[in-house]
């Protein structure tokens, strides 16, 4: 049984369902995606959480070992630009999938010097990648001494020269003595919901995966998780949504079951939760599933609050991703971890949903506005007037890169409401911080110290994201099949790549 519909839960029950073995998915929400959703605003459906797919080889290999194919289930438009960057009003760097491009614009942006230094700081990233794929993203639970054995194994210099332990923003400095281009990927910090003053050097590896490409689902990310929800279905697994689990069950010492608002009980000899791991420590899903999982590592990750409306832009020429930096990279991020409170100045990052593929559109438009926030939902209440003044100041923060944004409808979403949502996180919206060189091996992994209790999601192993959430679902069925597959009451039927035949789920006797 898999709880919780987002990318990791979708993601396993294609791989389990696919080879034969029964499962039933419940989801809380009325729809699947988990943090991937849409709100309204304006008669206009606006996507309200991740907004590009990464990693598109990953999704086609998912679908493609269930015996189908991600290009008849989702239509995706390639980005020409990664983002649109701005400091000012006359300070602004375009980022390209392409990497000459996006050395040629360091160029013109700072000079011959950085243009070098950019080129070495995207070859290093490729190398922290190439390092870093098969023993860290692909690895079901990765240690630091086989990362670094990996890593002398490739490259012997490696280790030493790109000081994959060390802080980002320490090792960004040796490539920019610009400090623009510091904040520039000191921002993939916030990728993971964590402070580039903190977060370890390998999320430059980042930049090599951007280089393979951003892509835009077209219809909205949504059509993602509904083609995963489909596949999924089709397979034979059982979708039910408006159903919320109340509590793992437990005999003999391992998981029995699991019991359902409303008293209804599945009986199952494996559940996976796809979900936030400190739900799990609050008890959001019963005792013996809180006392399954190892102590909470690291501070919480950031939360956010978000605007999503329709409205009219104009100045400031937007791309489909914008980001306008504070002035003070490090004062902004002191706020939000040492002081939990909200910044003075903070970074906004616009998604301009009808840009980035073609002529810009007139009129009115569809908007996701966004500045990071600390992730205090569970004792803290954000009213309307609070957010707005908020708002007020983030336009004003715009109108002085020469952006005039006027938003027609809107919905606000503050951390609050995040972790209303999401009950256990406080609105943290990654799981734990990655803070420290630890923290990446101190993630969860799939297996749990409950026999048949398993995880998936953002807050495990390999990390927050579309991609690597998909990647845990994946890891998950795989312990989940070698666990039982030598238990010899459970047959699962068919095999990667093919589609199991109903009689064959009805002779397998372990439900997932």
């Amino acid at each position: 049984m898999i709880i919780g519909a987002g990318m990791g839960g979708l993601a396993a029950a294609i791989d389990l369902a696919a080879r034969g073995v029964p499962v039933t998915l419940v989801e809380s929400a009325p729809e699947p995606g988990g943090k991937m959703r849409t709100l309204e605003a304006g008669g206009a459906a606006i996507d309200a959480g991740p907004t590009v797919l990464t990693l598109r080889a990953g999704f086609e290999q998912l679908f493609a070992d269930a015996g189908a194919s991600l290009a008849d289930h989702v239509s995706l438009t390639r980005a020409e630009r990664l983002a649109r960057h701005a400091w000012g009003d006359d300070q602004g760097f375009d980022l390209y999938p392409d990497p000459e491009r996006s050395v040629d614009e360091a160029g013109r942006f700072a000079g011959a010097a950085q243009a070098r230094a950019f080129a070495r700081f995207l070859r290093d990233g490729q190398k922290l990648y190439e390092a870093l794929e098969p023993s860290f993203l692909f690895a079901s639970r990765p240690s630091p001494p086989g990362l670094t054995l990996r890593m002398l194994a490739q490259n012997p210099a490696g280790v030493t020269t790109l000081r994959p332990f060390s802080a980002l923003w320490d090792v960004l400095g040796g490539y920019f003595p610009d400090a623009r281009l510091r904040q520039l990927y000191g921002r993939y910090a916030t990728y993971c919901g964590s402070s580039p003053f903190e977060a370890p050097a390998t999320l430059m590896m980042i930049a090599a995966l951007e280089q393979q490409g951003v892509w835009f689902v077209d219809g909205g990310m949504t059509q993602l998780s509904r083609a995963m929800a489909g596949l999924a279905r089709a397979l034979g697994a059982q979708l039910r949504y408006d159903t919320k689990a109340e509590a793992v069950l437990t005999a003999h010492g391992r998981v029995s079951g699991v019991r359902l608002a409303g008293g209804e009980i599945i009986a199952a000899r494996a559940v996976l939760a796809n979900g936030d791991p400190d739900a799990l420590r609050a008890g959001c899903l019963g005792p013996a599933a809180a006392q399954a999982m190892a102590p909470a590592h690291g501070p919480r990750s950031l939360s956010a609050v978000v605007w999503t409306g329709v409205g009219e832009a104009e100045g400031f020429a937007l791309e489909r991703h914008n980001v306008f930096f504070s002035g003070d990279y490090r004062a902004e991020f002191g706020a939000l971890f040492d002081e939990q409170r909200m910044p003075d100045d903070p970074t906004i990052y616009i998604c301009a949903q009808d840009r980035g593929a073609g002529p810009a559109p007139r009129g009115a438009e569809r908007f996701l506005i966004l500045i990071n926030a600390p992730p205090d939902g569970e004792r803290r209440a954000y009213g309307l007037q609070e957010t707005g003044s908020w708002l007020t100041q983030v336009k004003a923060r715009l109108r002085a890169s020469g952006l005039t944004l006027e938003l027609d409808a809107y919905q606000t979403t503050a951390p609050d409401g995040f972790a209303a949502r999401f009950p256990g996180t406080g609105g943290a919206l990654y799981g734990r911080a990655l803070h420290g060189w630890r923290a990446a091996f101190a993630r969860p992994g799939a297996k749990t110290r409950l026999p048949g209790l398993y995880l998936a999601g953002g807050g495990t192993h390999p990390g927050p994201g579309v991609p690597t959430s998909m990647l845990s679902g994946r890891t998950a069925a795989r312990a989940i099949l070698a666990d039982f597959a030598s238990t010899p009451r459970w047959r699962p039927a068919g095999i990667a790549g093919s589609t199991p035949t109903p009689s064959a789920r009805t002779d397998a006797s372990a439900s997932s």
